[in-house]
């Protein structure tokens, strides 16, 4: 088997496994289109046409509404003013503004997926690193920003870490199953958040909902173009960068080493002399630090007021995007740019089509759906199940 080959097979079932999931989401479109399927005893071929019609419209849409709308992409370069280029760029640089927190809770999630341990509390560990994110760059609001935002990062960092961390210690050194424990946890950061955003000190003035300050008034990333309306900011660039550091941890150190192997096989890596117990919580601590990470992004430069709802269950949505990968790196950076065009252009979808948002939910799960059952994706398209030799090589070389 050739190196390519060998490189292109981890990526065949995740690839028809999306493919086969906007099949069946034209599917869903075609019998929910009453409209035209009221004209079926009257006129079939046109009414058949139409709904098939209605199905390209729509995911055209979606592709327009992600990427951008060529006619203003040409007007664009035909005359380059700051309004026509924040116009034709707009869409792409929302889908990738909807990545970026996908990126980092995705990794998030692989790190721990990696090492045996599910993390499924991503989503708190978010929230909480935006918390306090937030509570370091109120305080330190009269400093130079530089030094905020710095300042800010590290302490979304910690306090993710540290809330990964605790359910690490818990199942390491207590024997409490993590996957209670992070379900658990979620909850309770959400209401550690309403009621540090109760205090006068971070709260709005004037406002009786639990939200924070306005931070842009002294503190924002900078933004990667300086455009109208563009909020692409370099925390995009910091995810990439994160991709790269964590596929060299995890397949090129000692330390990464071990955790693969706690991951494969527990029990193995006792016998090998590996630490169990600490690499559950190392596994869980850089997983929540790089998930707090991704929220200190998010309210530094993003969304510019603290609140609960800044995730948007971008934690949730992480484990998919990680299955979905099959936790490597740089498919997890395929894998949420997906996701982000999906969010991002479903919005155009729905305005375009009336097709509700809902429907691309519904595609995400039969994603899951089918990532999750390969035997059934070779099955539909008649794919040989890897040799045994030939799976070993693949997971083995999965650095990517």
């Amino acid at each position: 088997m050739s190196r390519l080959t060998r490189a292109l097979r981890p990526i065949v079932i995740p690839l028809l496994a999306v493919i086969t999931a906007f099949i069946v989401g034209s599917i869903f479109i075609l019998v929910t289109d009453f409209a035209n399927l009221s004209k079926l005893g009257t006129d079939p071929l046109g009414a058949i046409g139409a709904a098939l019609a209605n199905i390209g419209n729509a995911y055209y849409a979606m592709v327009i509404g992600a990427f951008g709308d060529p006619e203003k992409i040409t007007k664009a370069l035909n005359d380059p003013t700051p309004r026509a280029m924040a116009a034709a760029v707009r869409p792409l640089t929302e889908t990738l503004v909807a990545s970026s927190p996908l990126i980092f809770c995705g990794l998030a999630v692989a790190i721990s997926f990696r090492s045996g341990v599910f993390n499924i509390g991503v989503e708190g560990q978010f929230v909480l690193g935006a918390f306090g994110a937030t509570v370091a760059a109120i305080v330190l609001k009269d400093q130079p920003m530089f030094l905020v935002i710095i300042a800010s990062a590290l302490a979304g960092i910690l306090t993710g870490a540290a809330w990964g961390f605790l359910p690490g210690f818990l199942k390491a050194k207590m024997g409490a199953h993590e996957v209670i424990t992070t379900i658990m946890l979620n909850y309770v950061a959400a209401q550690v958040v309403l009621f540090g955003l109760r205090s006068d000190y971070l709260r709005k003035a004037g406002s009786s909902e639990p939200i924070s300050k306005v931070l842009t008034d002294w503190v924002q990333i900078p933004r990667m173009l300086d455009l109208p309306a563009i909020r692409l900011h370099w925390g995009f660039v910091l995810a990439l960068v994160m991709a790269v550091v964590v596929s060299w941890f995890l397949f090129k150190t000692t330390k990464g080493y071990e955790l693969r192997a706690s991951g494969f096989n527990l029990n193995a890596a006792r016998y090998a002399g590996m630490s169990a117990s600490g690499s559950i919580m190392i596994a869980m601590s850089l997983s929540g630090g790089l998930a707090g990470l991704g929220g200190s992004m998010e309210v530094l430069g993003t969304v510019p007021q603290m609140s609960n709802d800044i995730s948007g269950g971008v934690g949730f949505n992480a484990i998919t995007l990680a299955l979905l990968a099959g936790n490597r790196p740089a498919g997890i950076v395929a894998a949420a740019l997906l996701f982000g065009a999906l969010r991002t252009g479903g919005g155009l979808m729905a305005v375009k089509t009336g097709i509700p948002l809902d429907l691309l939910v519904f595609i995400q799960a039969i994603v899951i759906m089918f990532v999750s059952a390969p035997g059934l994706v070779r099955a539909i398209y008649r794919i040989r199940a890897p040799r045994p030799q030939d799976a070993v090589v693949a997971t083995d070389g999965g650095a990517a």
